[in-house]
C-alpha cells in the first residue's frame, strides 16, 4: 500500500506512546506510531489519503528528478546503525541534487524491511527526518513492504529555466575541481573489510566518510553561473569524470598529487591501494565540475560562500580519454577505474 503518513516529517516532540507494546507491530502501528504529522512544504497540495500526492511546482523553474536504490550488504552493511542508514540513503540522493545545482524540494521513500522493530525504526526516522529538515526537504510518498532490507528513494529538486548543471558541458581549456577529499570512504571499507589496517583516529574519520556523506547542495548551487559541467562522485573519481568527458567529448589529465586526500592515509595502505581508493574508490559523494581559468576566482568564492573546500586538480583538453599523471609526470595505470554493479 501507499505508505501514506511518509508523506509528513517525524516530529519525536509529538509522537505518541506505541499503542502496541507488548504486542506485534504491524504496518499501521509503524505509520501511526512512527511517522506523525507535523508541517508540509505550501507546495505539497495534497499529501495523505489518495492514491498519489499533488505538488504545484514553480512555474520558472525546471525539475530535476533523479532515483536511487540501495540494497543490504551492497550499499550499506545490514548491521549498520539505523540512524547511518538513513542519513546515507538520503544523503545520496541530496548529492544528485547538488551535482545538478538544484534545490532539493521533495522525496519519496520504499522500503522494503525484514521486520518492524521499534527500537529500529526510532532510530531511523529521527535521522531521517533530521536530514529532512536540514535540506529543507518534504517527503511526500513512497511505500513499504516485507523482505530484505533494501530502500529506493526519488528526489526532486528545481533550477532556475536553463541553468541546471549537466555532464555535457565541460569545454576544453577548463580547470578541473574537487570538493572536499576522495578516498576516505573507500579506505574506511577497505578497513572493514579486513584488508587494510588504519589506526583508530584514521579509521574513524574514514568510517565517518563511509557512513556520513555529506551532500554538496550548497556548493552545486553557488555553482550556477560558475560551472560548465559537474558530476559527483559516488562510483570513483576516474569512473565519474569519464562521464563528463564522454558526454562532453572531450578529454583530460589530472595530477596525484593535487587530489585532496585525509592526510596520513597514502602511509597506513599500500600504494595500489591506496591509489585504487583515491581514484576508484567511489562512495565519496564530492562535487567534480570544470570551469574556465579565468573564473578560479568566482569558484573559489562560491566555495567559501558554501563553507566547502575545493581543490583544482586538473584540465580539460580536446580528445578522448582520461590520464592520470604522478608526480613526476608519468602515466599511473588502473586496474579499475570504478565501482560497477554487475562486475
Amino acid at each position: 500500500m501507499l505508505l501514506c503518513a511518509l508523506l509528513r516529517r517525524f516530529d519525536i516532540s509529538r509522537r505518541q506512546p506505541c499503542p502496541t507494546k507488548g504486542k506485534t507491530m504491524n504496518e499501521f502501528d509503524f505509520i501511526r506510531t512512527y511517522l506523525a504529522a507535523a508541517e508540509r512544504d505550501r507546495s505539497v497540495l495534497l499529501g495523505i489519503g489518495d492514491d498519489a500526492a499533488i505538488v504545484r511546482p514553480d512555474t520558472d523553474r525546471d525539475l530535476c528528478i533523479s532515483s536511487d536504490m540501495l540494497l543490504a550488504e551492497r550499499h550499506f552493511f545490514a548491521n549498520d546503525a539505523p540512524q547511518d542508514v538513513a542519513h546515507k540513503i538520503l544523503a545520496v540522493n541530496l548529492s544528485d541534487m547538488a551535482a545538478m545545482g538544484a534545490v532539493p524540494r521533495w522525496v519519496l521513500l520504499s522500503a522494503a524491511l525484514p521486520e518492524l522493530d521499534g527500537k529500529w525504526l526510532d532510530a531511523f526516522c529521527r535521522r531521517f527526518f533530521a536530514v529532512c529538515r536540514e535540506y529543507g526537504v518534504s517527503l511526500i510518498g513512497g511505500d513499504t513492504t516485507k523482505g530484505g532490507l533494501a530502500f529506493n528513494i526519488t528526489i526532486i529538486g528545481d533550477v532556475p529555466k536553463g541553468k541546471g548543471l549537466r555532464r555535457s558541458g565541460a569545454r576544453a581549456g577548463d580547470d578541473i575541481w574537487l570538493s572536499g577529499r576522495v578516498g576516505s570512504a573507500a579506505a574506511g571499507l577497505q578497513h572493514i573489510l579486513g584488508n587494510a589496517a588504519l589506526p583508530p583516529a584514521l579509521a574513524d574519520d574514514c568510517r565517518q566518510a563511509l557512513l556520513h556523506p555529506i551532500p554538496r547542495v550548497r556548493l552545486g548551487q553557488a555553482l550556477l553561473d560558475t560551472a560548465h559541467a559537474a558530476q559527483d562522485v559516488s562510483d570513483g573519481l576516474a569512473q565519474d569524470l569519464g562521464h563528463i568527458l564522454q558526454a562532453s567529448s572531450l578529454a583530460a589529465e589530472i595530477r596525484l598529487e593535487c587530489l585532496p586526500v585525509l592526510p596520513g592515509l597514502a602511509e597506513h595502505l599500500t600504494q595500489p591501494m591506496w591509489r585504487q581508493c583515491v581514484l576508484a574508490g567511489g562512495d565519496d559523494y564530492e562535487l567534480l565540475f570544470t570551469a574556465a581559468p579565468e573564473r578560479r576566482g568566482a569558484v573559489e568564492r562560491a566555495a567559501a560562500d558554501a563553507g566547502t573546500p575545493v581543490s583544482r586538480i586538473g584540465r580539460i583538453r580536446k580528445g578522448r580519454g582520461l590520464t592520470v599523471l604522478d608526480g613526476g609526470g608519468c602515466p599511473v595505470p588502473l586496474a579499475v577505474s570504478g565501482f560497477d554493479h554487475f562486475a
